[in-house]
């Protein structure tokens, strides 16, 4: 039987510590969401005496999560999908393309990486509220899509350009013509990038809070964090009801990590590595 060295032991107890930090909580989470309120109070830490699932029952519908979650889909889809199409052009002009102010484009792109986005916040509802966007799930997709676009941008960038360019030389060659090279070569090449973006932005928009909390009034086109915060009372809040709705609303971010965690590591390293 081979013996484990030291390092690789204190390695793996470290792992484990780590694995403890991150998942009690979300286990803890999950029992007291099965709890009668006063139970927390009397027995944080034990085992609910008598599971329900009445706590889940109420946040889906008197908390309304169910509409807050289709808001929160169509609002994150979208977002998706215009933010993979321009965002992979962008990319495949800065990449591939041979122009002047490619790199200063890719910087400009790269610049909204570092803006904050409470910076924004304020100029964007006053212009919003006068053309009328507020209150609305446009209102959400423009901005959602603004600053999901320098990431999808930056790691495309990265996986254009590892690209053999015997490949590209290959098809000007053959005749084809610039749209037929990306959407023909590049973008199928460049797939397991689309797919780190893709998630990276629909996990991102679906948890987002500052923009749908200020931007959106109406109960029904609110997004699930927004109906989140409204389990949280100034005087009372009750705690059993309000894991419920948590537990809820990460299931789907819990299940994409779960299913597609390498295919993330594997697409940001084969984007790090230029060919």
């Amino acid at each position: 039987m081979k013996k484990l060295s030291i390092s690789k032991i204190i390695i793996y107890l470290f792992l484990i510590i780590m694995a403890i930090i991150y998942v009690a909580p979300l286990l803890w989470v999950l029992m007291v969401s099965f709890k009668e309120n006063a139970e927390i109070y009397t027995s944080p830490f034990g085992l609910p005496k008598a599971p329900t699932f009445e706590n889940f029952k109420f946040a889906w519908t008197a908390g309304k999560l169910g509409i807050a979650t289709l808001n929160s889909f169509i609002v994150c889809v979208i977002t998706l999908i215009f933010s993979m199409i321009i965002g992979s052009m962008a990319a495949f002009g800065i990449a591939r393309l041979r122009w002047k102010l490619a790199r200063l484009s890719l910087t400009y792109f790269l610049l909204g990486m570092m803006i904050p986005v409470h910076c924004v916040l304020i100029p964007l509802f006053t212009r919003f509220a006068k053309v009328g966007l507020t209150n609305s799930l446009i209102g959400l997709i423009i901005p959602y899509l603004t600053f999901s676009l320098p990431i999808t941008i930056f790691i495309m960038v990265g996986f254009f350009e590892s690209m053999p360019n015997e490949l590209i030389e290959s098809a000007c060659i053959d005749g084809a013509t610039i749209y037929e090279i990306f959407f023909k070569v590049c973008l199928p090449l460049g797939k397991t990038g689309l797919f780190v973006t893709g998630l990276m932005t629909f996990v991102g928009n679906w948890n987002e809070l500052l923009f749908a909390m200020v931007f959106i009034s109406d109960d029904l086109k609110k997004t699930l964090p927004v109906s989140l915060s409204k389990f949280v009372g100034p005087y009372n809040t009750n705690y059993t009801q309000m894991f419920a709705a948590i537990i809820i609303a990460i299931i789907p971010t819990i299940v994409v990590y779960c299913a597609f965690s390498n295919q993330i590591v594997d697409g940001l390293t084969a984007g790090a590595v230029k060919g």
